[in-house]
C-alpha cells in the first residue's frame, strides 16, 4: 500500500524551494546574467551587428565577448554589462524591492 499524498502537502514553488535550499541569490543571478545575455544578442543581431564588430565596440576580443555572450558565464562583472549594453545603444537599469 502506498502512501497517500494529502491536499497541501506539495506546493509551494521554485522561489520557495531555492530558497529553502539557500541558492536563491545564486539562481537569480545566473538567471538575470542569461535575460541580460539574450537581450544584447538580440540587438546585436538587430543592429546586424558582428561578434567582430562588437568587440571592437568594446575594445575587448572576440573571446571575451564570446564570454560575455555566454548565459551560463555568471563571472562577468556589471560594469562589463554595462559598458556592452551602451555598445548597443541600450542601458541596464537595476532595482531593488
Amino acid at each position: 500500500m502506498t502512501d497517500a499524498i494529502e491536499p497541501g502537502e506539495i506546493g509551494g514553488d521554485v522561489e520557495d524551494f531555492l530558497r529553502d535550499e539557500g541558492r536563491l541569490e545564486e539562481a537569480t543571478a545566473r538567471a538575470v546574467k542569461r535575460v541580460i545575455a539574450f537581450q544584447l544578442r538580440a540587438a546585436m543581431d538587430e543592429q546586424k551587428l558582428s561578434k567582430v564588430a562588437m568587440a571592437a565596440r568594446l575594445k575587448t576580443s572576440r573571446a571575451q565577448l564570446d564570454r560575455l555572450l555566454d548565459p551560463d558565464n555568471a563571472s562577468v562583472t556589471l560594469d562589463t554589462l554595462s559598458r556592452a549594453a551602451r555598445a548597443v545603444g541600450r542601458e541596464i537599469v537595476l532595482e531593488l524591492r
